[in-house]
């Protein structure tokens, strides 16, 4: 199955652990606030560093990402320790989970990336702040366009709640 099955459909909602070591629990809808999930394949390579800290800029320096308006969250199988450090070394300023036993990915029909070579493709999904999931995105190649996706519709969604 697609992740493109999941659009239109109630977002699942997920704990594992953060890159802090604790349980981080979303739940879709629960605070009213649209939520870009983005799953990536390995923390510390390239094109992930490059796509968290464009989220990371995003939120810096977009009104569209400021406190209040959007949930930004980000998943890779990497295990609690790599995702710390990752976290540390970039400052990254959103939850970085670590779904080393795939779970979260597999509800979220997220498969393989890279010609089967990366463990997870790497996939947004715009969740709207009813828990419903509205577009998604998959571009293993194209880091950069992850950002720029969850900004074109912050920017044309009037009531992020819908």
């Amino acid at each position: 199955m697609s992740h493109r099955t999941l659009v239109g459909k109630p977002a699942p909602a997920i704990t594992l652990p953060n890159y802090d070591g604790e349980s981080f629990t979303l739940t879709p809808g629960e605070k009213g606030l649209p939520i870009a999930l983005f799953f990536y394949p390995k923390a510390g390579s390239f094109g992930c560093t490059k796509e968290a800290c464009q989220f990371r800029n995003a939120i810096a320096e977009k009104d569209a990402f400021k406190p209040g308006k959007v949930e930004v969250i980000g998943i890779s199988p990497d295990s609690v320790e790599k995702q710390k450090a990752f976290v540390e070394k970039n400052k990254l300023t959103y939850p970085v989970l670590s779904d080393s036993k795939g779970e979260v990915a597999k509800a979220y029909n997220v498969g393989k990336g890279f010609f089967g070579l990366a463990d997870v493709a790497r996939v947004t999904f715009i969740i709207d702040g009813k828990g419903t999931v509205r577009e998604t995105l998959e571009g293993t190649l194209n880091y950069g366009a992850h950002s720029k996706f969850v900004t074109k519709w912050l920017e044309k969604t009037p009531s992020r709640s819908i």
